[in-house]
């Protein structure tokens, strides 16, 4: 449970809180289970406080500092955290359902098992980043950076990827049904056994990427670089490659039932 007197003073106001961390900085706070959801805490200094199981439902955290905070199992649905700094902040089953994260900074986050479903997450920092098994479910991630970053198993279905830096990032086993990819630089991303089924992925950067046994069936693969890709094994029936640039790609045991090839021809 949260330290009474740790409550107490950020309750009443960012000046006085702000003056207590400085002055006591080898106190660690401890705001654990609180309930300060709907609350004020624009440009607040959390960094790492204990903040799991809190409520910070609706909460206002625009700028506020949370790296290396631990919000393992807190509730952020909705919460504002335009610009925060959130990097290498544990976030392990938390819920951030509907949060607004623009340009906030997630780098090196653990956000295993988390809810983003819903976020707002455009031109946020989440490189090196743990995703493994997070739902981003319908988010937004357009121009965000996750490069390097952990999206084992994670659920992007129907997630917006536009011109987002995937550069290195795996995504073994993650499900991107129907997102939109486009733009997107994948550059020696992990892709293995990935669903892409019907995702739009019309010029993304795929160069030397690992696609085996993904499913890209419907997928919208026109004016891609596949140069170097490795697709061993991968379902492309009924994929649009038009205008892609395959050169060197790996296509054994690929299937391209009614596959739209680069040249428009079709392989029935």
């Amino acid at each position: 449970m949260a330290n009474r007197e740790h409550l107490t003073l950020l309750k009443a106001g960012a000046v006085k809180w702000i003056e207590w961390r400085k002055k006591n900085p080898q106190i660690e706070p401890d705001l654990s289970a609180a309930n300060l959801q709907g609350d004020n805490l624009r440009g607040a200094n959390l960094q790492g406080v204990n903040l799991r199981r809190v409520d910070l439902g609706n909460a206002l955290l625009v700028r506020a500092n949370l790296s290396g905070a631990d919000l393992s199992s807190a509730n952020l649905s909705k919460a504002f955290l335009n610009e925060a700094n959130l990097s290498a902040a544990n976030f392990s089953v938390a819920n951030l359902s509907g949060a607004i994260l623009t340009q906030a900074d997630l780098s090196h986050a653990n956000l295993i098992g988390a809810d983003l479903s819903q976020v707002d997450l455009r031109g946020a920092a989440i490189a090196s980043a743990n995703l493994i098994g997070t739902d981003l479910k319908d988010a937004n991630l357009r121009n965000a950076d996750l490069g390097a970053a952990k999206l084992i198993r994670a659920n992007l279905t129907f997630a917006n990827l536009i011109e987002a830096n995937l550069i290195a990032a795996d995504l073994s086993e993650a499900s991107l049904y129907e997102a939109e990819v486009l733009g997107a630089y994948l550059y020696k991303a992990d892709l293995y056994k990935a669903n892409l089924t019907k995702a739009h992925l019309s010029g993304a950067y795929l160069l030397r990427a690992n696609l085996s046994e993904a499913d890209l069936s419907q997928a919208d693969l026109s004016w891609t670089n596949l140069r170097n890709a490795n697709l061993a094994g991968a379902n492309l029936r009924g994929t649009n490659l038009r205008g892609a640039d395959i050169q060197g790609a790996n296509f054994s045991g690929v299937n391209l039932q009614e596959t739209i090839m680069p040249n428009a021809s079709r392989h029935d």
